[in-house]
């Protein structure tokens, strides 16, 4: 019986319409427009986070649209004139709103799982490393549409006005969009509260391969999203003023329990994968577990820069190159190292260069690491890629521009080629001194190393 009672409500009512409208908006917001999910070793098909975490961020949209889709299926009885018939069948109310919030809640899951699925095959066509750590972020994702359809239906029900749907589409909107422009996963502060941000069900744009969302964050939403679940059926059954009042304590109770789960620091919100982010090591080259296929095309130039630097530095050379896993903000300053040459993948001069270039690269980030990074769509100022371009130059025995940066390589030349003919003129004790001043200098950045190797004292 409740079976044919279901099949005639995804016949007769706009839950079907609800999940194409989902499935097809975020599919074409994906496909459609060029953003940041398609760029970077953060793009959404690269691996399982990643792609996990963009779906959530697209719920920027979703969310109203589905709480909006929920108030419109809420309209359906007053719309009709059938409230006080089917107040006087004997059938129980809680029958029927089940019906009508189990028929929205299948097809809004439907439409989110293909979501996410499409997306899942994806990723098993490109990533080397797998694991279910992304599960909870994705069902949470897929039940905050459902709780929003169903507080939506609840208070169409309560408000049964035609002007509630876009109403509520936009609160809707305006509450993530608001709450989504202070969070931030590269640098997780806010100016708001942080566990009233996490009460939105999206986050913020991905840009960390290894950042996932913490067990307190997943607990708080679910917690959260329960609570709006239970009033948005609460609401559905109620018919006083009284009863759609006591209808309000389940989504009152779920943000109080939230709010104190949720945590407070907004570090302790987006974490490293301590899994993705472990060592797997060629010798003394060595990168995460989530970028385990580019270890064998970075090992033999690593191998061969770690010996043009021993050369050049002698005790002072960097033993291994690693790459970074600790993330950081677009303004901070990247990680130095006197031990380890530091390798960031967003940093194209490592991504996307191989051979001779990607010695390059490494030896110049070993012995003049850049202040400010090359990644997240920033480069180091040109006077630091050009001491690159010499410092590398000497130890490889031709001047060459350090392809991948922003600096176009004429500008590179232009700035490196007095520098590099100079060091080239002065007794080999002499040269040796200035390329390691260059290097004490830029691994403190405390100092310019193009002035430097220049002669100049470090400023």
């Amino acid at each position: 019986m409740n079976g044919r009672v279901l099949r005639i409500e995804l016949r007769r009512s706009v839950a079907p319409w609800a999940g194409a409208v989902v499935l097809v908006t975020a599919l074409g917001f994906l496909y459609l427009l060029s953003g940041p999910w398609w760029k970077g070793t953060a793009l959404w098909t690269a691996q399982w986070t990643s792609m996990a975490m963009w779906t959530r961020t697209l719920l920027i949209f979703l969310w109203p649209l589905a709480v909006a889709l929920g108030a419109l299926q809420g309209l359906r009885d007053h719309r009709s004139n059938v409230s006080e018939l089917l107040a006087s069948t004997p059938r129980p109310a809680r029958h029927r709103a089940a019906m009508t919030a189990g028929a929205s809640a299948l097809t809004l899951t439907l439409a989110f799982g293909l979501f996410v699925l499409q997306g899942a095959a994806q990723v098993l066509a490109h990533a080397h490393y797998h694991h279910l750590g992304w599960l909870p972020i994705s069902l949470v994702g897929g039940f905050s549409l459902v709780a929003g359809a169903v507080l939506g239906m609840g208070i169409a029900r309560a408000l049964p006005s035609p002007l509630t749907p876009p109403a509520l589409a936009v609160a809707a909107f305006l509450f993530t969009g608001f709450v989504r422009q202070w969070s931030d996963t590269a640098v997780p502060t806010s100016t708001l509260p942080n566990r009233l941000v996490l009460l939105s069900p999206t986050v913020a744009d991905v840009r960390e391969i290894l950042l996932t969302l913490s067990a307190p964050v997943h607990l708080g939403q679910t917690v959260w999203l329960l609570g709006m679940a239970a009033t948005g059926f609460a609401l559905l059954l109620a018919v006083t003023p009284r009863t759609r009042l006591l209808a309000l304590a389940p989504v009152a109770a779920g943000a109080a329990i939230a709010l104190l789960v949720l945590p407070s620091d907004p570090r302790r919100t987006y974490v490293v994968d301590e899994a993705a982010a472990a060592q797997v090591c060629d010798g003394p080259v060595c990168v995460a577990r989530v970028h385990e296929a580019r270890l064998d095309g970075l090992a033999s130039p690593g191998r061969k820069a770690l010996g043009l630097l021993r050369d050049a530095l002698g005790d002072q050379a960097p033993r291994t190159i690693r790459e970074i896993t600790t993330p950081r903000g677009l303004i901070e300053r990247p990680q130095r190292s006197r031990t380890a040459v530091l390798v960031d993948f967003d940093d194209d001069a490592f991504a996307r260069f191989k051979g001779e270039d990607l010695t390059r690269a490494l030896v110049a980030q070993g012995m003049a690491p850049t202040c400010w990074a090359r990644s997240q769509q920033e480069s180091g100022t040109l006077g630091e890629t050009a001491a690159q371009s010499v410092v590398a130059g000497w130890a490889l025995g031709k001047l060459e521009p350090i392809r991948g940066t922003m600096h176009p390589a004429e500008e590179q030349l232009a700035t490196a080629r007095p520098v590099f003919r100079e060091l080239e003129g002065l007794r080999w004790s002499e040269q040796v001194a200035r390329i390691r001043a260059t290097h004490a200098a830029a691994v403190s950045c405390e100092g310019d190393p193009l002035t430097v190797l220049e002669g100049g004292a470090p400023r």
